[in-house]
This record gives C-alpha cells, sequence and structure tokens, in this order.
C-alpha cells in the first residue's frame, strides 16, 4: 500500500439521525432493482420456486460488509472512495476506471434496452429502440439539468412507488391459488449446468460491489454545501437502501414462485417478455386491472435503474479522473462525460437490438467474476493506517467480511474452473 499522510478528520454533524439522512443510499437502492430483482430474482422463483431463498440471503449478507466500508470510509476520511484506491496505488484505481468504463456502457445499454423494450406494453406503436432514446434523453435531462438533487429526489419518488406495488402484487400473488403441472418434478438448482443462471444471479445482487463507489460520490454531493453526516447517520442511510433492495428481492422470488413455478409455461428468453408473461398471468387470474399493476412496475423497476445508474456510474468515472491527477473534487458532474457515455450505451442498442438479455447476463457474470477484487480493496482499504481507529470495523464486522471475501471468491473461482477449464 503506498503511504501518504492522513487526512484531517471531517467536520461531524451533531444531527440526530433522521429521514433527512437518507439520500445516496435510496439512490444505491434505485440503481440496483433492476435486472437483479425483475428479471433475475423473478426467473429464479419461477424455475426453481423457493430453493434459492438462502443463496439470496446470504450473497446480500457476505456483500455488505463491503457497501458499509464504502459509506464508512466516506464518513472516516472525508474523502471519496476513488481518492482511497488512489492511495491503494495508480494501478488499483487505473483497473477500477477501466472495469467501470466498461460496466457504464454494457450495462446502461442493457437497462436502456430493457426500459424502451417494456414501455411499448404501453405505447405499441414506437419501436422499442425510439423508446430506449426517449429513455436516455429524459434521464441526460434530469442529470444535467435538475444535477443530484433531480436524480435523488426522482429515485425515491419510483423506489417508493415500486416497493407499495410490488407489496401489493405480492400479496396478489399469496391470495391465489396456482395450478402446478400434475407431472412437474421440481428442478435442483444445485447443479454444474445451473452455475451460470447462480452466477448470473449473485453478480447483480443486490448491486455489483463496485456501487459502493456510488454511494461515496452521492454523499459527497448530497453534504457538499453542508456539515458532513457523523457515521450513524451515513450507515442509516446505507442499511435503510441496503436492507430494503434485499426484501424486494425476496419479494420478486415470491412473485416468481408463486405465479410461474410449476405451471409448465414455457419461460421466454427476453426480459420484457418474461416481464409480460408474468403480467398476463396475474390478469388471467385477477383481471385485466392487475396487468397493468405489474407493467408499471416492471417500469418503475428498470427505469429507477437506469436513471441513478447513468448518473452514478459517469459521476464515478469522472471523480476516478480527477484522482488519477491528483485531486479529489466534490464536484463530480461532467456533462460531456454523460453525453459520451450515453451516446455509447445508446449506439449498443441502437445497432444491437437483439442481444439486451445476452448483454445484460453477460454484465452479470462481468459483475460477480470482479466482485471478490472490488471486495478486497474496500476491505484494504478501511483497514489503512489512514483511517482512523475508531473507525476501522470490529472484530466480528472483520470476520464477516473475511468470510465474504471467501465465499465470493470461492463462488467466482468454482465458476471460471467449470467455464474455462473443465
Amino acid at each position: 500500500m503506498t503511504k501518504a499522510s492522513a487526512p484531517s478528520l471531517p467536520v461531524q454533524s451533531s444531527q440526530p439521525v433522521s429521514l433527512s439522512s437518507l439520500g445516496p443510499g435510496i439512490m444505491v437502492a434505485a440503481a440496483a432493482i433492476g435486472g437483479s430483482h425483475l428479471v433475475a430474482s423473478t426467473q429464479a422463483g419461477a424455475l426453481f420456486g423457493w430453493q434459492l431463498v438462502g443463496l439470496i440471503i446470504l450473497v446480500n449478507l457476505f456483500k455488505y460488509p463491503f457497501f458499509q466500508f464504502g459509506a464508512r470510509y466516506g464518513a472516516a476520511t472525508g474523502e471519496s472512495l476513488l481518492a482511497g484506491y488512489a492511495r491503494l496505488g495508480r494501478p488499483w484505481l487505473m483497473m477500477f476506471l477501466g472495469l467501470n468504463l466498461f460496466s457504464s456502457v454494457v450495462n446502461v445499454a442493457a437497462l436502456l434496452g430493457l426500459t424502451g423494450a417494456l414501455i411499448t406494453w404501453f405505447i405499441p406503436a414506437v419501436s422499442a429502440q425510439v423508446l430506449a432514446a426517449v429513455a436516455a434523453l429524459i434521464s441526460g435531462l434530469i442529470i444535467l439539468r435538475g444535477h443530484y438533487n433531480m436524480v435523488d429526489s426522482v429515485s425515491k419518488w419510483i423506489v417508493a412507488l415500486l416497493a407499495v406495488i410490488t407489496i401489493i402484487a405480492a400479496g396478489l400473488a399469496f391470495s391465489t391459488t396456482t395450478t402446478i403441472s400434475p407431472d412437474f418434478v421440481a428442478p435442483s438448482p444445485w447443479t454444474l449446468a445451473s452455475l451460470g443462471i447462480l452466477i448470473s444471479l449473485m453478480g447483480w445482487m443486490p448491486a455489483p460491489v463496485e456501487v459502493s463507489a456510488m454511494n461515496s460520490v452521492w454523499s459527497r454531493s448530497k453534504f457538499s454545501d453542508q456539515k458532513r453526516p457523523d457515521m450513524k447517520a451515513a450507515l442509516f442511510d446505507l442499511n435503510v437502501g441496503y436492507i430494503g433492495t434485499a426484501l424486494l428481492a425476496l419479494v420478486f422470488l415470491a412473485l416468481g414462485a408463486k405465479i410461474l413455478h410449476g405451471t409448465g409455461v414455457e419461460l421466454p428468453k427476453s426480459g420484457a417478455a418474461f416481464s409480460v408473461q408474468l403480467a398476463n398471468l396475474y390478469a388471467a387470474a385477477m383481471g385485466d386491472w392487475s396487468r397493468w399493476l405489474m407493467m408499471t412496475a416492471a417500469v418503475c423497476c428498470i427505469y429507477s435503474s437506469t436513471l441513478t445508474c447513468m448518473d452514478g456510474y459517469n459521476r464515478v468515472n469522472k471523480s476516478a479522473f480527477d484522482n488519477l491527477n491528483g485531486r479529489d473534487s466534490v464536484d463530480t458532474e461532467s456533462p460531456k462525460l454523460v453525453l459520451l457515455m450515453t451516446a455509447a450505451s445508446l449506439s449498443l442498442v441502437l445497432l444491437f437490438p437483439g442481444t439486451m438479455l445476452a448483454m445484460l447476463k453477460f454484465a452479470m457474470m462481468t459483475a460477480f467474476l470482479t466482485t471478490p477484487v472490488f471486495a478486497l480493496m474496500n476491505y484494504r482499504l478501511i483497514k489503512a493506517d489512514h483511517v482512523p481507529e475508531q473507525y476501522r470495523p470490529g472484530a466480528l464486522l472483520t470476520v464477516w467480511s473475511q468470510a465474504g471475501l471467501i465465499f465470493l471468491a470461492g463462488f467466482a473461482l468454482l465458476f471460471i474452473w467449470w467455464q474455462w477449464l473443465m
């Protein structure tokens, strides 16, 4: 680790923890509740029923320390997580930037494509590509004209609406009796053949670990003109968003398990077609009004992720470029970078319209394979000498994070062996 002087301690707020502390953590939730929930979690329930509940809980538990370390580091040092990566050494920050630039384009492209495809259900006369471009334009205007505050406000409203609709949908699902095919035998997810599905599920469950860097730069934007929150406020914000995201993942799995599992209905390969199929099954059981409920939930789910990822990835990239040049600026807005990255993502949608689901699954797998690396970076950083000792994790959190590293690295190595060495 490169040696650097310890930063001066940030000014800590004396305000009690309250709902006003919320912001970056809810935006992390908005970024997370996308493909991992609507597509991966629901399909996991549809394919395997309740068998993957334990895995979803485990991956959320084992990723948690590394998200917390990101929030903890910012509150402890006053620096962004990107400045911390620079302290680990310039190659670490360059590696992070390279992977994040790739993720920015591929992930946002997949989300834009899925957003456009879902909206065609409401506006069938307009092509999915045109609607994806409209979604990109609206998101860009919110980011460039409304800045952090508008992205924060919009994402909070969307997440609140999504949570209410999804819980209502789950309640309706549990009040309905699903007809299971008499010759149905539930497949087991615990086979090597299912490993790709499991890795895709875990990659964005609840979100890639690099999203912890988004939390870092969003926190600096929220508190740039006032006292910084104390450690309790920072962790309260993260915990509300993280726990809410994990619970919604289980709710989406329940939707798939209750409505689709064992019915003998073949699952479409397209994420948008899968959502429409789920909505149609609801309508068959409960009436046409429920179809609108499910499709609204699907659009909210994916668009919230699209908007926050467009903003968060670009802020993180801007902060990484700044720190490579030796400055950790609070201002992480870059209109040029937003336009460039959005244009690159939209180009993928327009040029390769039939590859969105494959792109989404590839992004999920890539996210999981890089997770142990980013998790290790966050672990090393929070244990570094320049972090005040009172803010470093205690014995329980240390053991928890070490177990998480073993779990995440073990699955990644198993997948590499199965995919390329077996």
